[in-house]
């Protein structure tokens, strides 16, 4: 398959024969690749058969088609992450689809800006539903069915928000409290051959963060401005959607044979940056 495109080739096959579920397989509309359309594309490029989830097909049809022009086999699956049936579903398609299941990307994940104060019950239940619980969900199905073929990697989607404070009190939680349930899940199942890794996003651009930015009435360049202000990487480059598919193909890959419970920060070195530089920042663009 071809290389995705402004994106180093690199080595063939890294995940030939195995079949993933990446959820949040679609892409909203907008400029840029989103993480989970990055992270099917590169897979299946590299071998993978994948199972394409999201609650809106239509989306992830997109990705789909893509995927077979380029070579590669992927099925959608309509569904919602945080319910069970739909869950189960999942897991199931790939094992009538492809015959077994080996990765799993919980990649689904919805932000809203916000201190505690901000911040509705109904949304703080809702973040951590949508943010946390859904990896629970998809986990405890396909868990099972990877460990009957000996093992296989479930990579967790986290962001930076795990990690430093960034103005979003419930989506912060949800995926500080993802990092905590994958380092529980690494445990308990790895005897069963099971890996599970995190990948930390931090400033990337995708049609996600486009969104975001019209929302809160900002102007993306000038976001883009602030991160490059105060991150190591800012001023050489910004991150996408394939530098978080990348660090997610090389847990979903047996290059990685040896890691688990562990945290991976594709952040531009936002995680070695003084936190309260980009909290001022951030609290200065939502006063102005």
């Amino acid at each position: 398959m071809a290389a995705p495109e402004g994106r180093p080739t690199g080595g063939e096959g890294r995940v030939a024969g195995k079949v993933a579920i990446v959820t949040g397989g679609g892409q909203v509309p907008g400029p840029g690749v989103g993480t989970g359309k990055a992270t099917a594309l590169l897979l299946a490029r590299h071998g993978a058969s994948v199972v394409l989830v999201d609650n809106e097909p239509d989306r992830a049809e997109v990705t789909r088609k893509e995927i077979e022009q380029l070579g590669g086999a992927a099925v959608v699956v309509a569904g919602d992450v945080t319910v069970a049936a739909d869950a189960e579903r999942f897991t199931q398609a790939a094992l009538d689809s492809f015959g077994r299941l080996d990765v799993l990307v919980n990649n689904v994940g919805v932000s809203r800006p916000g201190s505690i104060l901000d911040t509705t019950e109904d949304s703080w239940d809702d973040l951590l539903r949508i943010n946390l619980k859904s990896v629970y969900q998809v986990s405890r199905f396909a868990i099972p069915a990877m460990a009957a073929t000996g093992g296989g990697s479930v990579v967790n989607i986290s962001s930076i928000g795990a990690l430093r404070a960034i103005g979003f009190a419930a989506y912060s939680a949800a995926k500080g409290g993802m990092i905590s349930l994958s380092q529980e899940m690494a445990a308990a199942h790895g005897p069963q051959g099971i890996r599970v890794n995190v990948v930390v996003p931090g400033s990337v651009q995708t049609p996600r963060t486009q969104g975001a930015a019209e929302k809160l009435g900002q102007d993306l360049g000038e976001i883009q401005k602030t991160a490059a202000a105060v991150l190591p990487l800012g001023t050489v480059t910004h991150g996408t959607g394939w530098d978080i598919a990348y660090a997610a193909l090389f847990f979903a890959s047996d290059e990685s044979s040896w890691i688990s419970g562990q945290v991976l920060a594709a952040d531009g070195g936002a995680s070695v940056t003084l936190p309260a530089v980009a909290l001022a920042s951030l609290r200065q663009r939502q006063a102005g």
